[in-house]
């Protein structure tokens, strides 16, 4: 059941999800993986020298059409600590069983192969990048219910 709190909504507001950032340690290590492993594409990157970080942007198509990730390295900064708050990204994949072999060939980790997620029969896997951030993969081919209608409960 759904509460209230998005159910009254005066009027649509001109809003688009445009990226989520991901702090790392060694930022070419994460542009390996998620350019290299999970078949990304960098879409921008830029020193600030003054601020002493660098942003780069991947992602599966321009971002102007769809959301990205945004990797912040802060030089100096070799690794975070994640928390306890942080979930995880979700790719809906059509073969998911084919790309987590894919993904281990090119030297990605899975963390939880394929299979049914707990009380649902949507089939998921996790992966994880080198920060130690989840990535859920979401079978989308056979799947029954949309990526969004998931419970985050699936998180391992």
């Amino acid at each position: 059941m759904l509460g209230n709190a998005c159910l009254i909504v005066p009027r649509r507001l001109p809003v688009r999800l445009l990226h989520t950032m991901l702090r790392v340690g060694d930022l070419q290590r994460s542009l390996d993986f998620y350019c290299n492993v999970l078949g990304m594409k960098l879409l921008r990157q830029k020193d600030y020298p003054d601020g002493k970080f660098t942003l780069a942007f991947v992602g599966y198509g321009d971002e102007s059409e769809t959301a990205v990730i945004e990797l912040t390295h802060n030089w100096g900064v070799e690794s975070y600590e994640l928390g306890t708050a942080y979930g995880h990204i979700a790719l809906g994949v059509e073969d998911i069983y084919a790309t987590c072999e894919e993904i281990g060939g090119r030297g990605g980790r899975v963390t939880r192969p394929p299979g049914p997620m707990k009380h649902g029969s949507t089939v998921i896997a996790f992966v994880e990048d080198p920060d130690g951030y989840k990535v859920e993969l979401i079978q989308l081919k056979s799947a029954q219910e949309s990526p969004e209608s998931v419970a985050t409960a699936s998180s391992p």
